[in-house]
Formats: structure tokens, sequence, C-alpha cells
């Protein structure tokens, strides 16, 4: 879990973003596995948006693979009314921007290259940290198990036995 501070950062981040690239319509900053970090897309469903960069970034990494043209860096999808863009930020998580048609392509992968990279610096550093809090951390020591030895049940029978509705 990312805290709240390291969250606001990155949400700052993607605001900055949206506002040095006008036609930016939508950011979103995302795990590979496609869980919402932070967004700031009006209109549009993060959390889809977010399963959907995470399919394509399967996709993606699996072609660069294949082709031998090493790790995922970016991909770029161009549809009728805009552009979607996403690059890798940090180890575990991914930027994506949604962009009108009327968008200079290449500041938009310079500022999403950028920004890719400063959420992921963000996103890397919260972890770093947080992994380290839970090294620190004494380890709960849970009392060993102790069984106890059974008793064996001896069972009256004959007129000495009672039952609950005798009286």
């Amino acid at each position: 879990m990312v805290p709240e501070q390291d969250l606001e950062a990155v949400l700052d981040e993607l605001r900055r973003l949206r506002t040095r690239v006008p036609q930016l319509t939508g950011a979103l900053a995302a795990g590979v596995d496609g869980l919402v970090v932070a967004h700031d897309t009006p209109g549009v469903d993060p959390e889809g948006l977010a399963a959907l960069t995470a399919a394509s970034l399967g996709v993606a990494v699996r072609v660069a693979d294949a082709t031998g043209n090493g790790g995922f860096r970016e991909l770029l999808v161009r549809g009728d009314h805009g552009y979607i863009a996403t690059y890798a930020a940090g180890r575990t998580a991914v930027l994506t921007l949604l962009a009108q048609d009327r968008v200079n392509v290449g500041r938009l992968h310079l500022e999403g290259r950028r920004a890719g990279a400063r959420v992921g610096e963000l996103l890397d550093a919260a972890e770093s940290t947080a992994r380290a809090a839970r090294a620190e951390r004494p380890a709960r020591t849970v009392p060993a198990r102790t069984r106890t030895t059974r008793t064996t049940r001896t069972t009256t029978t004959g007129p000495e036995a009672r039952t609950a509705t005798d009286s």
C-alpha cells in the first residue's frame, strides 16, 4: 500500500503534466496488475482504463520480447479521435495518457517519458520505504501450540446411568 502523501505526489505530477500538455484529456498511473494508483481522467472510468492498460501492456511486453527488442518502454495507440500512450513508470507501474488527435506526438512522448520516470521514482521510493519499514518491525512471535492429552471417557450403563431427562 502506497502512503497517502506519496499518492498525492503522484496525483500532483499527473496534474502538472496535464498543464504542460493542454491537449491531454486524461492521465492515469496504475500498477502493472491493473490497479489504479492515481488518476486525473474526467469522463473516463479509471478502473476500467487501468484494467485495459494492464491487458495491452501484457501484449506489448510479449511483442517486444518475441521480436528481441528488449523490455517494455512505451506503447502508442492512435484512434479516430485521439491517442492513448502508455509509458513504463518504475519497476511495477505504468503511466497512461489520453490525448486529443491534434496533440504534438513528439511533445506527448517527451512529456510522457519524463512524467513516467518521475512517477516511477515516486512509487519505487514509496515501495522501498514500505519494504524497509516491514523489515525493521520485530517479527511477531506466535506461541507454540501444545497438545493436551485426551482423557478417555467412561460411560455408565445400566440402572446407574442418568440422562438429562431423568429427574
